[in-house]
Parts: structure tokens; sequence; C-alpha cells
């Protein structure tokens, strides 16, 4: 499918939906009128198959208890396998409302209070909370930005802080968000021989992992090193990025470790107590069997929609930096090439100058004051509106700084 026929056939007006993000800005950001490029979802519809699974299920009309789907697994494998090369067992999954409410049980199952837990900022903001909100010591090992604005891991400070910080579980983000890395199969074995030599859980959050536009690929943490590391290895995900179901609660936690597992199942009793969502097996089962032609051709939009801001901004505004995008949908624009290096000055320009609503880098790590994070899942008619909000807005800026000279 073409973009421009997925454009016209999936595209939905969210405002007046009660959509988070288009109808909590005035809650949010304080202003009704700005173009929303923040939280992580799509302006796009859900496969058809999702819809058609959904409307019979409904027409049924009965939403008592329900018992997980007997087939959910083998679409979620099958969609694992052929995607990305992933060999799954069924008695690994456990079920979820989500991979946020995951990671806050995880912790609190695999680590006592006061435990160190370790996070390679900037990273995904509820990482942050998780580790705080459940009393465990927040642990962090800053990325490093290259000379060509690639991030990378300080893999000495790594080794340090678990030395030295008292870690038990390190969390990791892959492919990273916000910075759109896709890590190498080769980073990722030497970070967890690390975790084996200081006996440290790794919690790995996948959830992004479909979003895959990088030259070498995908490597989950389940396949690393041949599966050297599984035993010590909890990865989640969900189908709520991939195919825009976020609002139906329902991830995937997968332990292959028996004894792990085992801790898993008697401790999660007193955190969670509810049964899994029904409507959201039965919209991910139908994503992963009968979506992958709609989701082709998402990513075909995301893509070009991170092409043409690339390309916009180099020849509008270069001084804003666009890191290069290898994983999910969301683009890291470095904004101190226009004198904007803290918080505040970055959120009065954004907000007022360029009328849009964006992750601001400080959400993501206290020294990535000047960075903002943009959602690319949305028509190109938006990232075409955002971009020249944002190249107006630079030009304002430089215009009232050569006043200000004279």
């Amino acid at each position: 499918m073409d973009i421009q026929t997925f454009i016209e056939t999936y595209a939905v007006a969210r405002k007046g939906s009660d959509c988070l993000k288009w109808d909590a800005l005035q809650e949010r950001f304080g202003a009704e009128d700005l173009l929303p490029l923040w939280v992580a979802d799509m302006d796009f519809k859900a496969p058809p198959a999702v819809e058609k699974a959904l409307i019979q299920r409904v027409r049924q009309g009965a939403f008592g208890y329900s018992q997980n789907l007997p087939d959910y697994f083998s679409a979620f494998a099958a969609w694992q396998k052929k995607r990305h090369g992933i060999t799954l067992e069924s008695n690994w999954l456990r079920f979820s409302k989500g991979v946020v409410e995951s990671i806050y049980h995880l912790i609190q199952i695999f680590t006592a209070p006061g435990d160190g837990v370790l996070i390679q900022p900037p990273v995904y903001y509820p990482f942050f909370n998780a580790v705080r909100e459940t009393g465990r010591k927040l642990v962090e090992n800053q990325l490093v930005q290259s000379a060509d604005g690639s991030w990378q891991v300080d893999l000495a400070a790594f080794e340090k802080q678990l030395a030295t910080g008292n870690v038990r579980l390190f969390l990791l983000c892959s492919p990273h968000n916000p910075v759109g890395r896709i890590w190498r199969e080769a980073e990722l074995q030497a970070l967890f021989a690390l975790c084996e030599k200081y006996d440290v859980l790794i919690l790995a959050d996948e959830i992004h992992q479909d979003f895959d536009f990088s030259e070498t690929g995908f490597v989950s943490a389940l396949q690393v090193a041949e599966g050297h590391f599984q035993e010590r290895l909890v990865v989640v995900n969900a189908p709520s990025k991939t195919f825009n179901l976020a609002s139906l609660l329902h991830g995937h936690i997968l332990i292959p470790n028996h004894e792990l597992r085992e801790c898993f199942d008697q401790k999660i009793k007193p955190l969670s107590q509810s049964e899994n969502n029904l409507l959201g097996q039965i919209a991910g089962a139908a994503a992963y069997r009968d979506g992958e032609d709609w989701f082709d051709a998402v990513k075909q939009v995301i893509w070009e929609n991170y092409r043409y801001l690339r390309d916009y901004l180099v020849k509008t505004t270069p001084k804003i930096q666009v890191s290069q995008l290898e994983g999910s949908y969301l683009v890291w624009l470095d904004l101190s090439g226009l004198g904007l290096t803290d918080a505040q000055t970055v959120e009065k320009f954004i907000k007022e100058d360029c009328q849009l609503a964006v992750d601001f880098g400080s959400w993501f790590s206290a020294e990535s004051s000047s960075f903002i994070r943009l959602n690319l899942a949305c028509s190109p008619a938006v990232i075409k509106q955002a971009c020249d909000r944002l190249a107006t807005g630079a030009l304002k800026r430089q215009l009232s700084a050569k006043r200000q000279i004279k």
C-alpha cells in the first residue's frame, strides 16, 4: 500500500475523542492551541483485522470473566519468529496491563527497597519514576553523544556503577527511547557480560522493537550470544505501540528462567489480582495474525516523515541537530545550536514561538534540557506544519537576537 492510500484510509481526526494527545493540551501544557507531537501513540486507525475482531466480540454482548485466548500465544510467537527470528516458549509468557505497569511490578518483585536499579539517561521518564516510587536507589549511567551526533554507552562507567552502586537490576531500553538507537548485538553482549560478572538481573523494555529502521536490524535481548543470558533476563513488550492499541491495556512479560517465573508467579499476587484484558488479547491476536500489511505501510509513513523533517531542518534550520532514527517512531532534536540550553527557555520557545506540544528533553534527563522529542506517527501534513513552525520560531529568535545586539 502506498503512503497516500494509507493516509486516506487510516488517518483519523482524534481531537474531541477524549484523546490524551489532542484533548489534554490545556491540562498538560497550559494551552489548547498547540500542535501535539508528544505522547507516543499514532493518529491512525488500528489494522482492519482488529476492528473486525473487536466488533464481532462486542456483538456477542457479554463481558463477564473470560479465560485467556487459547490461540493468542501462537499468533504472538509467529510474529516474533517471522519479524525478528525470535523463538518463544509458551510457558515464558505472562500478561500485564502494559509495559510501564510491568516495570513497576518487576522492580518490586526482583529487588528490595534500597537496592540499586541502573538506567541509561536520557531515557523514557517512567523509568525514573518506577525506581524512585518503589523505594529503590536510582543509579544512572549517562549515554554519551559522539561527534557525529550518535549515542553510545560508556562501558567503563557502566561497570563502575555496577561495581559500586549496589545494583541488583539493569533496566534496558531497546530500542532506546528517546535517542532512537538500535543496540548492536556486540553492544548488548558487552553490557550483559558485565551484568553476569556482577550478578545483576536484566529487565529489557522492547516495546518499540518492530519499528526498526537500522541497517543492522533489531536484536532482542533474548537472542544475545545465542540466548546465553536468558537465565538472568526478563523482557517486556506489547502490541500497543506496533498497532496503536495502548488504551486496551494489554502487555507481555517474558521470563525464560524457571526459578524467576516461579518467583514472579508468587510475588505478583499481592501486587495484582485483576483478570487479564480480554479485548486487549482479541485485538493483539488479530493484529499479529493479519496486521502485517498495515504495519509495513505505517512504517513507510513514519520513515518518510522522518526523512522530510531531517532534510527540511538541514536545509532551513541547520542549527537544530536531528538524531539518526534507527528505532521507534520518536525523533530526538537538539536545540542547543539555537542558544537554547535550559529547560525554561526551551519550553518557552517551543510553546510560545513554535506553538507545539512536545516531550521536553528535561523529562528524560537533567542533562538533556536542550532537546525535544517529536512523535512521527501522524499524517505528513502534521509533520510539515511542525517543521514550518520550528523554522519560523528559529528565525524569529535569530531576528530578536540581532535587534538586541543593535
